[in-house]
């Protein structure tokens, strides 16, 4: 009986992973699991900034921290990794469309110890109208879910998104750097590309033109 069910099992698991798409790197290579990656926006007419890093974005209380983009064109940021708690057979890649976490994995982490380093909503009472993506999730709860999903069908420019709505930016505090948010505004939606560490990190912030 136990044999049965242990078949059945993962007769069921390999037909739920048929069809996933992976997301692939600035290389076109798979996005592995657990490996580190630069998450760096696409550079557009309105945006000519560098990767993603944790800042503040209230003075009080400071933490948690808010995730904000450099203002630095050749900075790509902080690397992150992606992991998810789903069981998928044979999956070591993240797929399209499919429930990931989104971690920092640096020992640059000067403050707000005490929260973890995973990204989640400020889903709280006193969030804003459009949210603040910020650092400090839980691994299974639903405002530290998030989608990787194609912008462009035919490239590797994405787009992150949630169920409250998709990853977007406005201009934040510290010199108008664009500030992590949800949005359901798709003219804030932020496009990106995911950069292994390690590899050449200015591929990623070649100029595309997003319509």
């Amino acid at each position: 009986m136990k044999t049965c069910f242990l078949v059945t099992f993962l007769l069921a698991a390999v037909v739920c992973t048929h069809g996933l798409e992976a997301v692939t790197d600035s290389n076109g290579n798979p996005v592995k699991l657990r490996e580190k990656y630069f998450i760096q926006p696409i550079k557009t007419d309105i945006n000519n900034g560098g990767g993603l890093v944790p800042a503040a974005i209230t003075i009080l209380p400071f933490c948690p921290l808010g995730i904000t983009q450099t203002l630095l064109p050749n900075q790509p940021g902080l690397p992150v990794i992606f992991d998810f708690y789903a069981f998928y057979v044979g999956r070591d890649s993240l797929d399209v469309s499919t429930d990931t976490n989104i971690k920092f994995e640096s020992n640059i982490w000067p403050v707000c110890n005490e929260f973890s380093k995973l990204w989640a909503v400020d889903d709280s009472s006193s969030a804003a109208k459009e949210p603040a993506i910020i650092i400090g999730g839980v691994d299974t709860a639903r405002n530290s879910t998030f989608k990787v999903e194609k912008a462009i069908r035919g490239t590797n420019i994405y787009k992150l998104t949630t169920s409250y709505g998709t990853v977007g930016t406005i201009p934040g505090g510290w010199g108008g750097a664009p500030q992590l948010i949800v949005t359901n505004d798709v003219a804030k939606t932020l496009f990106v590309r995911f950069v292994k560490v390690n590899d050449d990190a200015t591929k990623a912030t070649t100029s595309v033109k997003i319509m």
